[in-house]
């Protein structure tokens, strides 16, 4: 569709676009979409493409598109307090209001959440409380974090770090010296086939050891972890991982960062994957779905027993140096608000867990059998394709083919439904919005399958 404005040269021109590659996308061979509106499960761009986002934005839009009880929500605060800060024991009613929401879902050993306004500054403010914690105790030298390989963390300084990524340390002078990395729970790429899932665990669980022997536990403040690893492949963890590593960690007196960025708030059928997989977080990490994205905000849920030491620390220092402008935005705060009431409302983490399943058993059924499908998995509303040269060998594809980033495209031209080549591996990823139907998750199914075909024979 032809348009009489200058808006696409504009973009190229003028917009610094993240995760995208700047040379190519100023050349024009970088495709643009300006999405103008969305309803349920679907965006609409200016040219009148209907879209069905099977990733829900970034993983993040999980009330799905057009709810007008966030809309209002957003557009009342504004008219009535568009913001003021959070310092010094300010509030308004909207950031109360969901402070008290969040901490009547999360685990009962938490108590209290702070809020910011993306993952990134979540995780920053994280790994500060941990070190403020440890100093408060006495312990300058435990300050190491430990994450793992494939995990995603953010991408600033401290959080590029921890994320086990190659794309986002190359170049960037990353990671930083207080971060390690471990063992990605990654079954389907055990080095050793013959490894069973118990024999993995206990594989990851002694890489892990290792590490903290060879480093000292004295050293290590803290471990990261997403419950599912998201950008890293979509990896439900093995069975018996969570407990396995909690236990480890508990020995060593080192705390657990739970990074609910992605799973928070219902996406693997459950509230938190804490929840899910028997975790006990000092720290849990939120964002996405928080607000469902209909604004920005971000927590750090801080525990019970890390909070009497912050109290502590500020009885014997002063007010804790630690804030931002933006904490506790009160329109990001009234979104949060009106958000977590429409989940509740409309069932939308029961539904999570149970159209999550049926979309999981019937891409399995469709695309298992595949003679380049090596492994179709999945938790909740998260399902993943991996594709291999070699199914037997568990051969990969030379990854300047591009094989995941071709399907997905090819979803995309064919069937119109939005899947994500993720970054490590010829991987498709799909994260629905917990609004999903079955018949629309037939619809994805049946559009990987043809893409799929289409690519790979």
């Amino acid at each position: 569709m032809l348009h009489n404005d200058m808006l696409a040269q504009w973009d190229r021109d003028n917009f610094f676009h993240p995760s995208t590659h700047l040379a190519e996308f100023a050349r024009g061979n970088v495709p643009q979409r300006v999405v103008t509106g969305g309803q349920g499960c679907y965006i609409e761009d200016r040219d009148g493409n209907r879209l069905l986002d099977a990733f829900a934005g970034l993983y993040c839009v999980n009330v799905g598109y057009g709810r007008p009880e966030i809309a209002q929500a957003i557009a009342d605060q504004a008219s009535e307090l568009a913001y003021y800060h959070s310092y010094v024991g300010h509030g308004t009613e909207a950031s109360i209001t969901l402070a008290k929401m969040v901490m009547d879902r999360a685990p009962d050993h938490m108590s209290k959440v702070y809020f910011g306004l993306s993952g990134s500054d979540a995780n920053e403010t994280n790994i500060k409380l941990v070190w403020y914690y440890n100093n408060i105790l006495g312990r300058p030298q435990k300050k190491k974090i430990i994450s793992r390989w494939r995990g995603y963390h953010g991408s600033g300084l401290m959080t590029g770090s921890l994320t086990g990524l190659e794309l986002f340390h190359k170049k960037f002078d990353l990671p930083l010296a207080q971060v390690l990395h471990t063992q990605a729970p990654d079954y389907f790429r055990r080095s050793d086939l013959g490894q069973s899932e118990a024999a993995f665990v206990a594989h990851c669980v002694a890489d892990l050891e290792e590490l903290i022997d060879r480093e000292g536990a004295d050293t290590i403040a803290a471990f990261i972890g997403e419950p599912v690893l998201g950008t890293g492949g979509i990896v439900p963890p093995p069975t018996g991982y969570w407990p396995a590593i909690q236990a480890v960690l508990d020995r060593h007196d080192i705390l657990l960062i739970a990074d609910e960025v992605v799973t928070g708030f219902g996406r693997l059928g459950t509230m938190f994957g804490a929840d899910h997989y028997g975790m006990h977080p000092d720290l849990i990490t939120i964002a996405k779905g928080l607000t469902s994205a209909y604004a920005p905000l971000s927590g750090s849920i801080v525990s019970d027993k890390m909070w009497a030491v912050l109290e502590q620390g500020t009885d014997e220092n002063g007010p804790i140096g630690h804030g931002w402008t933006y904490s506790a935005h009160p329109i990001g705060a009234a979104a949060g608000v009106a958000n977590l009431a429409l989940i509740d409302t409309l069932g939308l983490v029961e539904n999570a867990g149970s159209v999550g399943a049926y979309l999981n058993a019937k891409m399995h059924a469709a695309l298992g059998d595949h003679p380049h499908v090596g492994d179709v998995r999945g938790e909740g509303m998260l399902c993943a394709v991996e594709f291999v040269a070699d199914k037997d060998s568990r051969q990969f594809y030379d990854p300047s083919a591009k094989i995941g980033p071709q399907i997905a495209a090819n979803l995309l031209e064919q069937s119109n439904v939005i899947g994500r080549a993720m970054p490590q591996g010829d991987i498709l990823g799909f994260a629905p919005p917990f609004c999903l139907t079955r018949s629309e998750a037939d619809h994805i199914v049946a559009a990987a399958h043809r893409a799929v075909t289409s690519v790979l024979g």
